[in-house]
């Protein structure tokens, strides 16, 4: 059964990072959500329309670690 989606907030962004091992300081992250020069974001954050704050799935935060750690996997034991 999939749960439904459950958008969080910058702090609780890093918390769910921190429980990964992922540990970011307050500036880094509002780094990650802050657009670039072309208007995109690190990570897939948005402003909520009706907090006016920035959020982001947590799942999708989850899985973009992991793929990226597999990812780094894959091409490690590739150039093994």
């Amino acid at each position: 059964m999939k749960l439904p989606p459950c958008y969080i907030g910058l702090d609780q962004a890093r918390q769910v990072l921190a429980d990964m091992g992922v540990e970011l300081n307050e500036r880094q992250m509002k780094r990650a959500a802050e657009r670039d020069g072309c208007g995109r974001r690190k990570l897939p954050f948005f402003v909520d329309p009706i907090e006016g704050t920035l959020k982001i799935e947590k799942g999708a935060l989850m899985e973009i670690y992991n793929n990226l750690h597999v990812q780094a996997m894959h091409d490690f034991n590739t150039n093994a």
